[in-house]
């Protein structure tokens, strides 16, 4: 490091467990860019004061995570199409502007992308909160998504994306996941827990899972579905795939999701 390095970050609250500096500062020196990448815990009230230490010390940009991806817009001096609509934010580029985007559904569509086709797909997503809107918002453009939520006013909401919403039941759960081709974990559920949104005598074979937790690797919901002869995606390569597009806005420049990947995998062996 020296006078002439960028400084890149994370804030959130807590933020210490984030696996952003590891693939980041992966990514920076794969790609010879004079920067590093750090991880800010940034408590509510101290929102404001951090985006205003961006703008002072000239900070290149900032991944946002819980609690800040909503708040944080009110700080900032542009958004995205996609951040408008999904009316959540987890990038900021500072170009002499704070600008926000959100590229959390497209990181979901890369990852599935993997192992499936979407266009014309019909996909289950469970759960609208901020994950959840910004992976309806992409998969609708090609895919027919339905959106199951405890809280159904917040599903309907987001039928203006083209999806269907409905309330989180187990009569909608079952008619729903006999529907569906891919099937969509968008809740915390199952992280550092040995709990699954869906119950495993509705797994078939055929069907693609992808569960966002990443804590641990292999969920319940994961491992309950290779049982069940369905092709799995986890949630790292989403954390991965927006992580990808993030470096992107900030540098112009690609980077091998295997290398970010491997740089998280190495960060999650560390934390145990």
């Amino acid at each position: 490091m020296d006078a002439e390095t960028m400084l890149y970050g994370v804030i959130g609250f807590p933020a210490r467990h984030s696996l952003s500096p590891a693939m980041h500062n992966a990514a920076f020196r794969e790609a010879g860019i004079n920067a590093v990448y750090l991880a800010f815990e940034v408590p509510p009230e101290r929102l404001e004061m951090a985006i205003d230490g961006v703008r002072g010390l000239g900070i290149g940009g900032l991944n946002v995570t819980m609690p800040h991806k909503e708040a944080v817009i009110n700080h900032l001096d542009g958004l995205s199409e996609e951040a408008e609509e999904i009316g959540s934010v987890n990038t900021v580029v500072n170009d002499g502007e704070l600008v926000g985007y959100n590229t959390d559904g497209l990181g979901a569509r890369r990852a599935l992308e993997t192992v499936t086709g979407l266009r014309g797909r019909n996909v289950l997503v469970i759960g609208a909160g901020g994950a959840g809107r910004a992976i309806v918002y992409e998969l609708s453009k090609t895919s027919n998504v339905v959106v199951l939520n405890r809280t159904p006013e917040r599903a309907k909401a987001l039928e203006r994306f083209g999806a269907v919403g409905e309330a989180l039941t187990e009569e909608n759960l079952r008619r729903y996941t006999s529907w569906a081709d891919i099937i969509i974990n968008a809740t915390p559920v199952g992280m550092n827990s040995s709990e699954t949104p869906v119950p495993p005598d509705l797994l078939r074979e055929g069907l693609v899972v992808m569960d966002i937790v990443y804590k641990p690797l292999r969920t319940r919901l994961l491992r309950e579905a290779e049982g069940r002869g369905c092709t799995t995606v986890d949630g790292l390569w989403m954390l991965v795939y927006q992580g990808v597009e993030s470096f992107r806005l900030w540098t112009g420049k690609s980077v091998d999701p295997e290398l970010m990947r491997g740089a998280a995998l190495e960060g999650l062996r560390e934390s145990g």
